[in-house]
C-alpha cells in the first residue's frame, strides 16, 4: 500500500514546480529545514525510548530508531496512525521478542506523547496569542484564552492522575499500561519540543520579511496539524495547507504555497522514502539471517 501511495504522489509532483520552489528558497533555508526535520525525527525517536522505559523493555538502539522513524514517517503519509504506526512497530519489535500486548501499549504511549505535546503548544498559543488563532476558529479572543486555560488545567489534572498510582486497563487480550508521572512529564516536554521543531521546518521556509513571531506560528502549526489528524486525510493533506493559508493570509500566497510544498518534500516525502528503504533493507537482512540460521541447523542435523 505504501508503494502504491508513493507512486501516486510521485506522479502528481511536477518537476517544474519543485525547481521553482527550490529556486525561490535559499540554500540556507533548505539546509535549516532539513536540519530541523532531523531534529524533529530524533525527538520522535525519543517517544519510543520513553515508552520502552515505561514498559521495562530493552531492545537494541538501532531497532528502536528504525521502528520509531519508520512508523512515524509512514503513518504521517498514510494517515490512521494507530493502525499504520502500530503495524510497523509490531513488524520490527516482534522480531526482537516484544509481545503484541507490549507493542500495543508502546504505540498508545508514543501516540499520547504526540497528542500531549500538541495540546501543550496549542494551549500556550491560545493563552499567549489568542487573536491569531481567532482568525481560524472565528471564536472571540476571550473564548480562545479560556479554552487555552482549560487545556492547561486538563493537562495538570492528567499529571495529578498519573502521579496517584501505576495504572493499566484491558482491551480484549491486550493489557495496556498507562504512563507514570515521570514518563508523563517527559511526554509533555518531548512532545512540545518535537512540535516546535516540526513547526520550525516550515517556519524557516517562509518568505523573508513575513513578520510572524515563532511562538504564534508554532501554535497555528499545531492547530493545523490537529485539524489534519481529525480529518483523517493522509498527512492532513489539504486541511493542513488550507489552515496555514487562512491563518497567514497577509503573507504573499505564492511564497506561502511554495514553502508548504517544500515542507511536504522535506518533512513527509523524504522521510517516507527513507522509511520504505529502511524497512526493505531490514526485511532482507532478517530473511538472510533466518536462512543462514536454518542452513546451519540443517547442516548440524545431517551430521
Amino acid at each position: 500500500i505504501s508503494l502504491v501511495v508513493l507512486y501516486r504522489i510521485s506522479t502528481e509532483v511536477n518537476i517544474a514546480d519543485v525547481k521553482t520552489a527550490f529556486a525561490k528558497a535559499g540554500q540556507e533555508q533548505i539546509g535549516l529545514a532539513i536540519l530541523f526535520t532531523v531534529i524533529s525525527y530524533l525527538f520522535l525517536t525519543g517517544y519510543d525510548a520513553l515508552a520502552l522505559r515505561q514498559l521495562g523493555i530493552r531492545v537494541k538502539v538501532w531497532v528502536m530508531a528504525l521502528a520509531s522513524f519508520s512508523s512515524y514517517a509512514i503513518s504521517f503519509t498514510l494517515g490512521f496512525p494507530l493502525l499504520t504506526a502500530g503495524t510497523v512497530r509490531y513488524w520490527i519489535y516482534s522480531s526482537s521478542g516484544v509481545s503484541s500486548s507490549k507493542v500495543a501499549s508502546l504505540t498508545l504511549i508514543a501516540g499520547s506523547t504526540f497528542i500531549l505535546g500538541m495540546a501543550l503548544v496549542i494551549a500556550v498559543g491560545l493563552v499567549w496569542q489568542p487573536t491569531t488563532l481567532a482568525n481560524i476558529n472565528q471564536a472571540a479572543v476571550s473564548v480562545n484564552r479560556a479554552i487555552g486555560i482549560a487545556i492547561l488545567a486538563g493537562l495538570g489534572i492528567y499529571l495529578a492522575w498519573a502521579a496517584m498510582k501505576r495504572r493499566q486497563f484491558s482491551i480484549g487480550r491486550f493489557v495496556i499500561e498507562m504512563p507514570t508521572i515521570s514518563v508523563s512529564v517527559g511526554q509533555l516536554v518531548l512532545g512540545a519540543a518535537d512540535v516546535c521543531a516540526a513547526a520550525a521546518v516550515l517556519y524557516v521556509l517562509l518568505p523573508s520579511e513575513h513578520g510572524i513571531a515563532f511562538e504564534t506560528f508554532a501554535a497555528v502549526y499545531a492547530f493545523a496539524c490537529l485539524l489534519g489528524i481529525v480529518s483523517h486525510a493522509p498527512g492532513g493533506l489539504g486541511v493542513f495547507e488550507a489552515t496555514i493559508l487562512l491563518a497567514f493570509h497577509s503573507v504573499p500566497k505564492e511564497g506561502l504555497i511554495g514553502a508548504l510544498f517544500l515542507f511536504r518534500l522535506c518533512y513527509y516525502l523524504g522521510p517516507f522514502i527513507l522509511a520504505l528503504a529502511g524497512l526493505g533493507a531490514y526485511e532482507i537482512v532478517m530473511r538472510m539471517s533466518r536462512f543462514r540460521v536454518g542452513t546451519i541447523t540443517r547442516g548440524r542435523d545431517s551430521e
